[in-house]
């Protein structure tokens, strides 16, 4: 019988080889952040600012998007408001709503970490050929959707 640590050098499943990818790019993304002044950002902050946009998201939409329970986003936005990096403003579309909204630091954040993100992005994008990253990506896009659909039919 192969070990657990063998099949995972040798034959690793989806999840050992997503979380994989998702340290090694936190761990690409944050050290690059925190070496252009973002030094008070952790991985974990990545469920909010993913998904975070310029006009701003509610924190029930970043729940969704991200896959993170609504108490673990809330946590994480009043951290992120207290770095100032957000402000929570009332939603125009629903005064009872708040729109968790990026600060001027927090935009800069963004740009910084899409600079780096398609640094990222472009550098496997060669290593494989453009066509062969972009076949990877619709298919690990479609995998994941796959499976998201799969865990809501269950919840």
């Amino acid at each position: 019988m192969t070990s657990r640590a063998q099949r995972n050098r040798t034959n690793p499943d989806l999840g050992v080889l997503a979380g994989r990818l998702l340290f090694a790019v936190q761990n690409e993304l944050f050290t690059a952040l925190a070496a252009k002044g973002y030094d008070d950002l952790l991985p974990r902050h990545g469920a909010v600012l993913a998904y975070l946009d310029a006009e701003g998201v509610r924190a029930t939409d970043l729940a969704r998007l991200s896959g993170q329970h609504k108490q673990v986003i809330g946590t994480l936005v009043d951290e992120l408001e207290r770095l100032g990096y957000v402000q929570r403003h009332p939603d125009p579309a629903d005064r009872r709503a708040k729109l968790v909204c990026p600060t001027e630091r927090g935009l800069e954040q963004m740009k910084a970490a899409e600079k780096i993100m398609n640094a990222l992005q472009e550098r496997h994008a060669r290593r494989l050929g453009r066509d062969a990253f972009a076949q990877f990506k619709a298919a690990f896009m479609d995998v994941v959707e796959h499976q998201r659909r799969a865990v809501a039919k269950k919840s």
